[in-house]
C-alpha cells in the first residue's frame, strides 16, 4: 500500500496538542486496513522522522438521526504516533 494512502489526515484537538507537548505525541486518521509495521513506515518516509512506537484505536461511527431514519457515520482508525526527542512535523507546529 502507498505511504501517502495510508495516512489520510493529521487530528489536531485539544487533546492531542497536550500530548504533543508533553510526550512528543502526534494523532492520525490513517486507513483502516494498515498495521503499525505499515503506519511507521508510511510516517517515517513521509515526514522523515524516527518514530519509536505506534499505538492503535479502532473508532466506532456515531449514530446520527435524520428525521425518522437513523444513520451512522463510517467507522475509521486512528493512529497515535510517539517521535524521537527533537523530532517535529512541521504541520503541527504553532497550532
Amino acid at each position: 500500500m502507498d505511504a501517502y494512502r495510508i495516512i489520510k489526515k493529521p487530528l489536531v484537538t485539544e487533546k492531542s496538542t497536550a500530548l504533543q507537548e508533553d510526550g512528543n505525541w502526534l494523532a492520525f486518521s490513517v486507513h483502516r486496513g494498515a498495521n503499525k509495521i505499515q503506519i511507521k513506515a508510511a510516517v517515517e518516509k513521509v515526514f522523515g522522522v524516527t518514530v519509536l512506537q505506534v499505538n492503535t484505536l479502532n473508532m466506532k461511527g456515531k449514530s446520527k438521526r435524520f428525521g425518522k431514519n437513523i444513520g451512522v457515520s463510517q467507522n475509521w482508525k486512528k493512529a497515535m504516533i510517539r517521535l524521537k526527542d527533537g523530532d517535529k512535523i512541521e504541520m503541527f507546529e504553532g497550532v
